[in-house]
């Protein structure tokens, strides 16, 4: 399959080595230009082109970029391509780190859901809620005891099918997260969120907070959240 990267941090690089070896085509572009991406290229076997290459090249995108660049993304970045070419939007919501205060996200609309209004296209989220080493590193065989498992949330039923197989794929077990309006389930802060669980554990927290999230859980998870940031924050320092 040729899949297409936008974005080159962890995530992005650790996608790139992974679906390499897995026999995928896989193009990677950044917003500094592909001439950027040489030490990636030559670590991963990926190709470096332009984000409209990236895109036009895949059978599947991923977008993992910062939240607060979405909307510098190009505007015709999507045209011409499939309308069923699935698209992952891996993002997560810092404000401490680097996101700064985003309005936006004061009420009940996810990450996922401004994602998908910027780009005009149907997103899935996933690969958000695992630490870039671990998705490098830690897959394993169907039926393996401990297997990872990683929530993916999206609408369009066939595109999470499609993104869900190659989850499988990379090494992980794939729990439906529900829509995309559920996505808040697996954002920064909540319990499956950097916790690295089984597939029974996730589908069991994710029924435990259930689908429509309730003030009290809104002031929980983002106190959560906070203290999570404030520790990435003292080991960037450190």
């Amino acid at each position: 399959m040729n899949i297409g990267i936008i974005g080159a941090g962890y995530i992005g690089g650790a996608l790139a080595g992974r679906l390499t070896q897995l026999g995928h085509t896989v193009y990677v572009a950044n917003s500094r230009g592909p001439e950027t991406l040489h030490d990636l290229a030559t670590k991963t076997g990926a190709t470096p082109v332009t984000a409209h290459e990236a895109a036009r090249h895949g059978d599947l995108i991923i977008v993992t970029i910062p939240l607060k660049n979405i909307p510098d993304l190009p505007q015709d970045l999507f045209d011409g391509v499939r309308a069923d070419v699935p698209v992952i939007d891996t993002s997560n919501y810092y404000p401490l780190l680097r996101d700064g205060h985003m309005a936006d996200f004061d009420g009940d609309l996810t990450e996922s859901e401004w994602v998908q209004q910027h780009l005009g296209r149907p997103v899935v989220k996933v690969f958000n809620n695992i630490y870039a080493a671990h998705l490098e590193n830690a897959g394993q065989p169907a039926g393996s005891p401990g297997r990872i498992a990683l929530p993916v949330a999206g609408d369009d039923a066939t595109a999470k099918q499609k993104v869900m197989a190659l989850v499988d794929e990379l090494g992980f077990d794939a729990v439906d997260g529900g829509s995309l309006h559920e996505s808040w389930r697996q954002q920064p802060g909540t319990p499956v969120y950097g916790t690295d669980m089984s597939a029974a554990a996730i589908r069991q927290q994710l029924e435990k907070l259930g689908t429509t999230r309730t003030a009290a859980q809104r002031e929980q998870f983002a106190a959560n959240h906070a203290e999570q940031e404030k520790q990435m924050l003292a080991q960037h320092q450190s």
